[in-house]
């Protein structure tokens, strides 16, 4: 299988939300979230998504997991329009497609064990796993994110941010997924953290073969590891290309400021 197929591919993508009555009874236009988006996904790939907040990228990301409601468009996974099933229709798309949340704090149930929290999905997702099977399975992958078997018994609280996100990463990974959706993964850690697991994700999509869509505002990370990035600017994307050809010679105003506002540093004499 060619890592060129397309995995994913979005057309004219669209979510809005109705927005409240004003006093008049008159209603007002929808908020326009996201607004005519158009891409696609290779396999084997990563597409960065970057902007400001309130851009769009993140209800974006939402959309292809029906976590938002799709206001038109259409979705196609794998050559299957699934933008438009139900959610009883969708339930066989939900393991190839997962997410890794922005907040690794509230993202884990604080009343669950680690175990638990990566048993849920293998028990629903693959009921001919025995108990055993699944015990073993969580206990791997616990390894392959940098983090011991010993932590299956423990619960949230007992871990740094860095570590729960890493528990994150290991429960979007438990049931096989095709596609990860990262939504600003390393954004709520500390810059010392944000590189290693920047570079977990990297080694397990060399391992394992994931596409990523990573949303980011923060275009360091992006750049180096998307193969394709879009800017997304109030619901449109108004720039695409390579991460060297954006950042070497961006075209649209919007991308010229945002690598504007990135910091660095100069070295002194």
């Amino acid at each position: 299988m060619s890592a060129e197929e397309t995995l994913v591919r979005v057309e004219e993508l669209r979510v809005h939300f109705p927005r409240r009555k004003s006093l008049l009874g008159k209603s007002p236009e929808p908020f326009r979230a996201v607004d005519g988006v158009s891409f696609a996904i290779q396999r084997g790939t990563t597409v960065g998504l970057v902007g400001e907040s309130g851009s769009g990228k993140t209800t974006t990301g939402r959309a292809l997991l029906k976590l938002a409601p799709v206001s038109g468009g259409k979705i196609f996974y794998d050559g299957t329009e699934i933008g438009a099933l139900s959610s009883a229709a969708f339930f066989p798309w939900r393991k190839r497609i997962q997410m890794i949340f922005q907040d690794p704090y509230n993202s884990l149930n604080p009343r669950l064990t680690i175990g638990r929290i990566l048993d849920e999905p293998l028990e629903i997702h693959f009921p001919q796993m025995t108990v055993a099977e699944r015990e073993a399975r969580c206990a791997d992958l616990l390894c392959r994110v940098g983090l011991s078997p010993d932590h299956l018994r423990r619960y949230p609280h007992e871990f740094s941010g860095g570590q729960r996100q890493r528990i994150g990463i290991a429960r979007a990974i438990a049931v096989e997924p095709e596609l990860i959706v990262c939504d600003e993964p390393v954004s709520a850690l500390d810059v010392s953290v944000q590189a290693q697991i920047v570079n977990l994700l990297a080694d397990l999509q060399a391992e394992l073969g994931f596409s990523y869509l990573f949303i980011a505002h923060d275009l360091a990370v992006v750049e180096h590891l998307s193969d394709w990035v879009l800017v997304m600017e109030r619901g449109k994307i108004v720039e695409q290309s390579t991460p060297e050809e954006l950042y070497g010679d961006p075209k649209h105003p919007y991308t010229r400021q945002l690598l504007a506002a990135v910091p660095f540093f100069q070295k002194t004499v």
